[in-house]
């Protein structure tokens, strides 16, 4: 059974950093692209960032220059490097994969995500 377990979450001031890890288990990771969500409170939750099997990533215009994702295949895990948090920024984040490069549905359950809140 496939599961992903998202860390790394906190409280940072505006401008500060975080990097949030997802170990996942099972044979979701190794052959599919990784991506991060993240849902704000009262809205959807929306995809941030994917990175492909090869190492190919993109990112939603309102974190592209401040998000970093990147993998570990050795480790089944994927990252989130997030630099010059906004407000905006405060929401819970998932990770799940996707079937493409440029896919949107989430191919595993969800894990129980990982809070950000930025604040001053």
């Amino acid at each position: 059974q496939v599961q992903l377990v998202e860390s790394g979450g906190g409280l940072v001031q505006p401008g500060g950093s975080l990097r949030l890890s997802c170990a996942a288990s099972g044979s979701i990771f190794s052959s599919n692209t990784m991506a991060w969500y993240r849902q704000a409170p009262g809205k959807q939750r929306e995809l941030v960032a994917r990175i492909s099997t090869g190492g190919f990533t993109n990112y939603a215009d309102s974190v592209k220059g401040r998000f970093t994702i990147s993998r570990d295949n050795a480790k089944s895990t994927v990252y989130l490097q997030m630099n010059n948090l906004k407000l905006e920024d405060t929401a819970i984040y998932y990770c799940n994969a996707v079937p493409s490069p440029w896919g949107i549905r989430p191919l595993g359950a969800w894990g129980q995500g990982t809070q950000v809140t930025v604040s001053s």
